[in-house]
């Protein structure tokens, strides 16, 4: 009988690793205030569809970067701009 604590650990394991997948494979999702359509749609009190701004979330684009995504390009940037030596250059062939 496997324990809960062990089995519920393993399942969030599992969550995470589907999630930085995705992030790898999709970086940008839907943006989630206008639907992926660009626009704030609006309709009049008739019901036509008017015309709308660029959504301010995603600037017209229709799509956002993921959370996990933002995360890891932070983490690289700090990453390279903490170590300028191992970036600028190939190790190889450089005595030590």
């Amino acid at each position: 009988m496997i324990p809960p604590a062990l089995l519920a650990i393993a399942l969030l394991a599992f969550i995470t690793g589907c999630y930085c997948l995705m992030c790898a494979i999709s970086p940008f999702g839907t943006c989630r205030k206008c639907r992926g359509m660009g626009g704030l749609v609006k309709t009049t009190i008739f019901g036509r569809i008017k015309a709308s701004k660029n959504c301010p979330r995603c600037k017209g684009h229709g799509k956002r970067i993921r959370v996990g995504r933002w995360i890891y390009n932070r983490a690289a940037r700090i990453y390279r701009d903490s170590h300028p030596e191992s970036t600028a250059k190939s190790r190889i062939g450089t005595p030590r």
